[in-house]
């Protein structure tokens, strides 16, 4: 595991904003949102795709004061952002997390074409990995997964965290690869195997990210878009996590498909913009192709932050320290060191450098992973 410690100028990573980004007056406040309109387009209509459901309602939108007032004491003037929560880690499939949402399209088709086990992969720490297995214990098929040790020496059979959920709900069996591993062809292997034993696989890309998998995130849009419009609230800028690109992503067609005119940026977890943007508008389109938008989904409109995320991916660092530890001791929200905890650095690190502007509306997309921190809790608590 590594330490909390960085390398030269991580602590204070670099954020430079485009000029397009979170700028005052962008959003478009709820009261313009018209439900009927919304109805009437076919094309938005996700009742045209099975889906298994896996959350009783929608997950809470909440304000965060104690967070806001403490991050506003560090930032330019002693003023900043009004940050709140989509509290996505309260989704079903315990312990929650935004691979419930795509899993309730992708679980569908596995059972629509008569799949007995699920295949999937992730890293050692997988939240994708472990709610998949949630899935599949749901709905009463077996799972199984290839790990990628992308860190060296990450992978422990018998470790806390998530690896301790694998083994107490039961994975059939995981396969280790080395990083840079053909991990489509591992898990196509796996499948190979269950054909041969008369059983049927069905295999779901890392991250659930895919055009079907994306559509969990169109459903979020329209569930905060009533919220919004019930509640009576409104956003300058939505603030998530982009990773294998399928949250972001789906997100993205979501809010362009709704005609949700608020900037969605993503605070990248494992590499900076120049990789990053590209995959997560190559989803976005494939989501909106998906959809019959006929649609071209401008390049321009893909925001990603990188900075936050080294020296690796699922490192720890010390930004994300003090972010989990900021939310945890001002709003008793848990967030996790491998993604939430950098994405909550990402936002940290914005408003510091004034690109959240003081009494900006910022939503935060809390995407789970809590179970990850017992497997770094002296990191998380500053003791290693």
């Amino acid at each position: 595991m590594g330490s909390a410690s960085v390398g030269r100028g991580q602590r204070e990573a670099r954020y430079e904003r485009p000029e397009s980004q979170c700028e005052p007056g962008m959003s478009i406040g709820t009261p313009h949102f018209n439900p009927l309109a919304a109805q009437r387009n076919k094309n938005m209509d996700l009742s045209r795709f099975a889906r298994r459901r896996y959350t009783e309602g929608a997950t809470p939108i909440e304000p965060l004061p104690h967070f806001s007032a403490a991050l506003a004491a560090s930032c330019p003037g002693g003023r900043g952002p009004q940050v709140w929560v989509k509290r996505d880690d309260m989704l079903g499939l315990f312990p929650g997390g935004n691979k419930t949402r795509k899993l309730e399209f992708l679980v569908a088709d596995a059972l629509a074409k008569g799949a007995d086990t699920l295949i999937t992969c992730g890293a050692p720490q997988s939240n994708h990995c472990r709610i998949t297995l949630a899935a599949a214990v749901k709905e009463g098929l077996k799972c199984r997964f290839v790990i990628e040790e992308r860190v060296p020496n990450t992978y422990n059979p018998r470790g806390t965290g998530n690896h301790f959920m694998f083994r107490l709900m039961g994975v059939e069996a995981i396969t280790v690869v080395p990083a840079g591993a053909a991990i489509a062809a591992e898990m196509q292997n796996v499948a190979d195997a269950l054909a041969r034993a008369d059983r049927k696989g069905y295999i779901i890309p890392g991250g659930g990210s895919n055009a079907l998998g994306g559509l969990g995130y169109v459903a979020c849009a329209q569930e905060m878009q009533q919220q919004w419009f019930e509640k009576g609230l409104h956003f300058d800028c939505v603030i998530v996590g982009s990773g294998s690109s399928g949250t972001h992503g789906g997100l993205l067609a979501g809010f362009l498909g709704n005609h949700i005119d608020v900037p969605v940026t993503g605070i990248g977890v494992s590499r900076d913009p120049a990789d990053q943007e590209p995959l997560v508008h190559q989803e976005a389109q494939a989501v909106a192709d998906l959809l019959g938008l006929n649609m071209k989904v401008r390049r321009e409109s893909v925001v990603s932050v990188g900075g936050f995320w080294q020296p690796k991916y699922s490192l720890p660092n010390a930004v994300m320290v003090e972010a989990v530890q900021m939310l945890a001791r001002t709003e008793a929200i848990l967030l996790d060191p491998v993604y939430t905890g950098k994405v909550m650095a990402g936002l940290i690190g914005m408003a510091r450098a004034g690109a959240l502007k003081a009494d900006q509306k910022v939503l935060f997309m809390h995407t789970g992973g809590f179970p990850a921190l017992h497997a770094y809790e002296a990191v998380v608590l500053g003791d290693a």
